[in-house]
């Protein structure tokens, strides 16, 4: 097991999916030099530049320092002839990359390695790191109470997180009360901006307050489980997956059932996230109904297939279909993804899925549903934007929505 030294924290945008990375120079590969130099203000300390390069972790964001120590830092790269390099810069973690001025989460820096070049750029501030808000809730703006988890261990994952737990309004004012509730993945995004990837949070604490006012869900109380450098793995059914459902499973529900006022059962157990966390919500339902009766899975990541998606190998998910794998009709599944950024690309994937799943016996509109949102693309924004959607299906007092029907 991995020493638990530090917390480092992965965007659920960037690391939703990784990257094709260009294949390694050898000696019969063409290559450019690509020269990189960063200003950044004065006493900045070491600058890190993650990317979609080997050598550049792949998306490690401690792995590859620029040279120099003043307010210019400098990168030499020799990469492949007509590859794209894509990168960010960080301090050392997520939780420290690079803003641009108007203190925004910038897109990955992309450059065309066509021909030698020389790029700059200027860095005026780096995010701070979460810990300074953790003191602060109330700074958040979060309706309901809100709690955090630090550092928490587990003897199945390699790495302590935090995990945030949210408690409606109504678990407070009513002592007596049981309540379902909702494991979500990317938890740092979920309740306060200040720290949130892309500085947007899901606004899930609003949602959730917002519906059940209106009569419209039993509201939940939120576990979101924090993310970390090793979140693509953690993520993948096909590789950390069944360690990290152990986490959940074995280690953190029972803690949560022991210390708060949780209704048993997976009919009150549901689970959410985007992206990879889409993914590993299907998981989690797929291989442990027993546990989770529920999932929420928002744009998917269907195009998976291997840590670092090399070689245009086909996804994983494609492998399951074809060996027929079972899936349980006693779950009950929420799909949905955008038409803009990489969700352009899940459409023909998921009209698979649905497929594979129509044809063990789950009814579209009663087992699962499928929406579809015409320009929505691939981030934290978007998400929050259509929270209603998945949360009045997980926790709706009303009958199901049919959904878009996709056979």
């Amino acid at each position: 097991m991995m020493p638990h030294a530090q917390v480092l924290l992965v965007p659920a945008l960037m690391m939703a999916i990784l990257l094709p990375l260009p294949a390694r120079a050898d000696s019969t590969t063409p290559t450019v030099t690509l020269t990189v130099r960063v200003g950044v203000p004065p006493q900045t300390p070491t600058v890190y530049m993650p990317g979609s390069l080997p050598e550049l972790g792949p998306w490690d964001p401690a792995r590859f320092p620029l040279k120099g120590d003043g307010t210019t830092r400098t990168a030499v790269l020799s990469v492949p002839r007509g590859s794209t390099v894509e990168f960010k810069f960080t301090l050392g973690s997520w939780e420290t990359e690079a803003l641009t001025q108007d203190g925004r989460v910038p897109g990955n820096h992309v450059i065309a390695a066509d021909r030698d070049k020389e790029v700059e750029f200027v860095v005026t501030a780096f995010k701070q790191g979460p810990d300074k808000f953790l003191d602060d809730i109330v700074g958040s703006g979060v309706l309901g109470r809100l709690i955090i988890m630090r550092d928490v261990e587990s003897k199945h994952l390699n790495r302590r997180r935090h995990v945030s737990v949210w408690f409606p309004p109504e678990y407070d004012e009513n002592p007596d009360k049981r309540f379902p509730l909702l494991v979500m993945h990317d938890g740092q995004n979920l309740f306060d901006p200040r720290i949130a990837h892309t500085g947007v949070d899901w606004g899930v604490d609003e949602c959730i307050v917002r519906l059940a006012k209106a009569g419209r869900i039993e509201p939940p109380v939120v576990v979101g489980v924090w993310n970390t450098a090793d979140r693509a793995l953690e993520y993948s059914p096909w590789h950390e997956g069944p360690a990290y459902a152990r986490f959940l499973i074995e280690e953190l529900l029972p803690r949560i059932r022991k210390e708060y006022r949780i209704l048993s059962g997976p009919e009150n157990t549901a689970t959410m996230g985007s992206s990879m966390g889409g993914l590993i919500s299907f998981y989690l339902c797929w291989k442990h109904p027993e546990t989770f009766g529920r999932a929420g899975c928002v744009s998917t990541h269907w195009p998976f297939n291997g840590q670092r998606d090399l070689d245009g190998a086909p996804p994983l998910i494609l492998d399951e279909i074809a060996r027929d794998s079972s899936v349980p009709t006693t779950v009950t599944l929420y799909f949905d993804y955008g038409t803009t950024g990489i969700d352009a690309r899940y459409e023909p994937l998921q009209s698979r899925v649905n497929d594979w799943l129509t044809s063990q016996g789950l009814k579209i509109g009663r087992n699962f549903v499928v929406h579809k949102f015409d320009g929505a693309d691939h981030n934290e924004a978007a998400w929050r934007a259509r929270l209603d959607k998945p949360m009045e299906f997980l926790f709706g007092k009303r009958d199901r929505e049919q959904g878009d029907q996709q056979p």
